[in-house]
């Protein structure tokens, strides 16, 4: 009888035993294998939970981590919701952006005095039990307590292109070149004693820039015109060559600028005293071939014939004519002062080389 009653407690343990581990098993659910269904369990399982209720949570899942947004009334509260939350399957991290507030006091209106006379006593307010604590079962997936927010990106810098600075006004002076100033002039043709007049013109240009107070008045290259005042060919015997110019007016785009300078002269050599050297010569040399070959008389004659030879030689050829060559560089010199007009500015940069207009000073 014993015996049976042994047997008999076995077997109820047994069955009890494996309907537990039946039971068990059917309760528990296979782990999510997407967000959305992870998201879905995470809201069901906060639904289900008593301790939650009336809390404002909202949940949101990517790639396994779950974060909680929203407010609860008490630290309790938040505790419950992120362990709920981390015993899930699946879940890898929950992010706590949960914040606790107090809830607000209900104020409640105090009934008039006569409905206070007449209603009758409050019947004593049952006892009520002290609830069970509520204990935080262990957590699985790690919990980040308010994730700081991401830092916005910086705006792209662009960068300005600078505006370019307004050109300026042209501003113009009137420059005095005083006489006795020296004008440089590269003459362009050349002129011969032989060929060249009295009365015929020549052209020219300023070699170097004229520069007065700081600025440029007449820039190299200005075109120049002269006027040949005297020309004296190689005559014969003492007779020398000679040219006499002179500056006459300046050009610059159309104006003109009539100058007034001294005369340059180049005079050639003469021949006076070369040829009284020549005509001695010839005599002696005429002498010494008359006395050898015809004694003192011969002497005589050859020294006559001698002369006339060296005459008759030096009385065609004429004295050394003289050139003033091509880009001979001449300087004349003011004998009256000139003005001229020079216009400043108006490049981008707020200057320019000069522009210049001309102007006599008549």
């Amino acid at each position: 009888m014993d015996a049976s009653r042994i047997y008999s407690s076995v077997r109820s343990a047994v069955i009890a035993g494996s309907l537990a581990m039946l039971l068990a098993g059917c309760k528990s659910k296979p782990a999510a294998t997407d967000d959305a269904s992870l998201n879905t369990q995470v809201e069901n399982r906060l639904s289900a939970d008593q301790n939650l209720s009336g809390q404002t949570i909202q949940t949101s899942v990517s790639a396994g981590v779950v974060t909680l947004n929203g407010s609860v009334t008490s630290d309790t509260a938040r505790g419950i919701a992120t362990g709920d939350v981390a015993q899930i399957a699946g879940v890898k991290t929950v992010v706590d952006n949960l914040v606790v507030q107090a809830p607000a006091a209900s104020v409640v209106p105090s009934p008039p005095a006569a409905a206070a006379a007449t209603s009758p006593a409050p019947l004593p307010a049952a006892k009520s039990k002290k609830p069970a604590p509520i204990v935080t079962p262990p957590t699985t997936a790690p919990i980040v307590r308010n994730a700081p927010a991401p830092l916005p990106q910086p705006a792209p810098v662009v960068a300005r292109t600078p505006t370019p600075p307004l050109p300026s006004a042209p501003v113009e002076h009137n420059m005095t070149l005083t006489a006795g100033t020296t004008i440089p002039v590269r003459i362009t043709q050349t002129l011969d004693s032989a060929t060249t007049k009295a009365g015929d013109t020549f052209t020219g240009a300023i070699a170097t820039d004229l520069i007065a107070d700081g600025m440029v008045v007449l820039p190299q290259g200005t075109p120049v015109t002269g006027h040949v005042d005297a020309v004296q060919d190689a005559a014969h015997f003492k007779g020398s060559s000679l040219l006499t110019i002179s500056l006459t007016s300046i050009n610059r785009r159309g104006g003109r600028i009539d100058v007034s300078t001294e005369a340059f002269t180049k005079q050639g050599e003469g021949r006076g005293k070369n040829t009284a050297e020549k005509v001695g010569g010839g005599a002696a040399v005429g002498a010494i071939l008359g006395g050898i070959f015809g004694g003192g008389k011969g002497a005589a004659i050859g020294a006559a014939a001698g002369g006339g030879v060296g005459a008759g030689a030096n009385s065609v050829t004429r004295g050394q004519q003289v050139q003033i060559q091509s880009e001979t560089v001449v300087r004349f010199r003011l004998l009256d002062p000139i003005v001229v007009r020079v216009t400043m500015g108006g490049g981008p940069s707020g200057s320019s080389s000069p522009s210049l207009e001309h102007r006599s000073e008549q």
